[in-house]
């Protein structure tokens, strides 16, 4: 199984002061979709793991939630692209529980649930506290430039990015990246018909 883990906010949809508060908040980013459906059709399954601290506050209910999940999902089967599955924390940061990034908590749930090891696996977000996370979990750090992580476009990276830490424009170019390198990993082979 190849599997991708994708921060929310920032990195599939514009990042709203706050937190999305209603499905017509969730808009995405330019090339987010067709960088899901170019994963998908690459043998990915893509799944989100993002904080909502809005729901343990009382801030939005579950039936807000669904349907601005509904209005995404219909967005990216739209662009011909899958999400196999939601993650989210609905604590507030001041919980202290252990699945509301920087903790890797709920990346460490996915790897649960679908049985993989974490090594094996890219998470990719648009803050620190996404890459911490990552890390944390084991998987492969990645870091898009969009939302939060816009202000990080320097070289080498704040302290507060794990050593190693892969930077992309944004989620096109990372499904570009990890596209490229996989075929680089396992060319085609070639015909050999005369």
């Amino acid at each position: 199984m190849k599997l991708v883990i994708v921060d929310r906010d920032g990195t599939l949809n514009l990042e709203r002061e706050g937190f999305l508060q209603s499905p017509e908040d969730w808009q995405p980013l330019p090339g987010a979709l067709d960088a899901v459906a170019r994963l998908n059709h690459a043998g990915y399954q893509v799944v989100i793991a993002a904080n909502w601290p809005g729901l343990g506050r009382g801030q939005v209910d579950m039936a807000t939630v669904n349907a601005i999940h509904a209005r995404m999902n219909k967005q990216l089967a739209a662009a011909g692209g899958r999400i196999e599955a939601i993650f989210f924390c609905p604590h507030a940061p001041d919980e202290g529980c252990s699945c509301h990034k920087p903790q890797p908590g709920l990346l460490r749930q996915i790897g649960e649930r679908y049985k993989i090891d974490l090594a094996r696996v890219h998470a990719v977000g648009n803050s620190a506290s996404d890459a911490q996370a990552a890390q944390a979990a084991g998987c492969r750090v990645h870091l898009v430039l969009t939302g939060r992580g816009a202000p990080a476009r320097t070289d080498p990276l704040p302290p507060e990015f794990p050593p190693g830490t892969q930077v992309h424009a944004d989620l096109a170019a990372f499904a570009t990246a990890l596209i490229a390198a996989d075929e680089a990993a396992h060319p085609e082979p070639r015909s050999t018909a005369a």
